[in-house]
């Protein structure tokens, strides 16, 4: 089921296109990609998508429909702009703004104590937001996104001054999320993050659309005709190989037209190579958008 429905929206200011003619959907049990570097329009797209600008023309559905006061409290959204209120307490913050997305106190208290002890932040409970690390700030500020269990969860960059421990536990809650059915919008820069959490991706780049569909169909599509190697022993010649590129730990070695893997497999073994990994290779996210780019040229 389409959760968002983004339909040909343009958005400029002062003469500049910064989206232009973008559409793509979102659906239940999915995290969905909005991604690209900085400039690229994701931010505005998300802010035409949550009603905070209008589109000078296309057309935006959340749940079915403009998105109204009612389906508001559907929603979380972690903006770009973090904001929480500096002299709240934690528990305080995340009692209050769950009951501004319709939850009752007493609910709202009980969720905010599980959350928290997840993370293994109770024992902050009672400080003051300003009193929090920059990333202590932004784990809660999270942790009140989702507190309300929203049907769709929006997140700008969420990653940003997060340590690895932290950015493990939002990835961890994110799929857990998509995995109860939710629709997840992530937009980030940080494609590395795409590859590892998202189903399908919008790629864009100065306002445009350059990629748009499922990441492991893309990834297909743009792949080397290469294998990834780890090996024990000497690697000799290979027929069918026409060039070998040495990384830490791993060789990739590529592979003439027509030569499948499991040929090159095949004479490894049969050289008395010990193949502790063997994989085709796909080349990274990043890689492929630098491709996409320079091919749009």
């Amino acid at each position: 089921m389409s959760i968002v429905e983004v339909n040909h929206v343009i958005k400029a200011y002062r003469g500049r296109t910064v989206v232009n003619d973008v559409s793509f959907d979102v659906n239940s049990g999915e995290v969905f990609g909005l991604i690209g570097p900085n400039g690229a329009g994701k931010t505005t797209t998300i802010r035409m998508m949550m009603d905070l600008v209008k589109p000078d023309s296309g057309k935006v559905t959340i749940l079915g429909e403009a998105l109204s006061e009612a389906a508001k409290n559907l929603i979380g959204y972690l903006p770009e702009e973090r904001g929480l209120y500096l002299n709240m307490k934690v528990m305080e913050s995340l009692v209050y703004l769950a009951t501004l997305k319709g939850m009752d106190r007493q609910s709202a208290a009980q969720k905010a104590e599980e959350l928290l002890q997840r993370i293994d932040m109770l024992s902050h409970r009672n400080k003051k937001i300003k009193e929090l690390s920059r990333g202590m700030g932004q784990f809660v500020q999270f942790l009140v996104t989702i507190i309300h269990g929203p049907r769709l969860v929006v997140l700008d960059e969420p990653f940003a001054n997060l340590d690895p421990v932290n950015t493990q536990l939002v990835k961890d809650m994110v799929l857990e999320m998509r995995n109860q059915g939710k629709a997840l919008v992530l937009s980030t820069h940080r494609m590395n993050e795409v590859e590892e959490l998202c189903d399908r991706i919008l790629m864009m780049d100065d306002g445009r659309t350059v990629l748009y569909g499922n990441l492991a169909e893309i990834k297909e599509r743009y792949r080397n005709n290469s294998v990834v190697v780890e090996y024990e022993g000497e690697l000799g010649e290979v027929a069918g190989v026409v060039r070998r590129q040495d990384h830490d730990g791993h060789v990739e070695l590529f592979l003439e037209t027509g030569t499948a893997p499991q040929q090159v497999l095949a004479q490894l073994v049969g050289q008395g190579i010990v193949v502790k990994r063997f994989e085709v290779a796909t080349p990274p996210l990043h890689d492929i958008f630098l491709q996409v780019v320079e091919e749009g040229q």
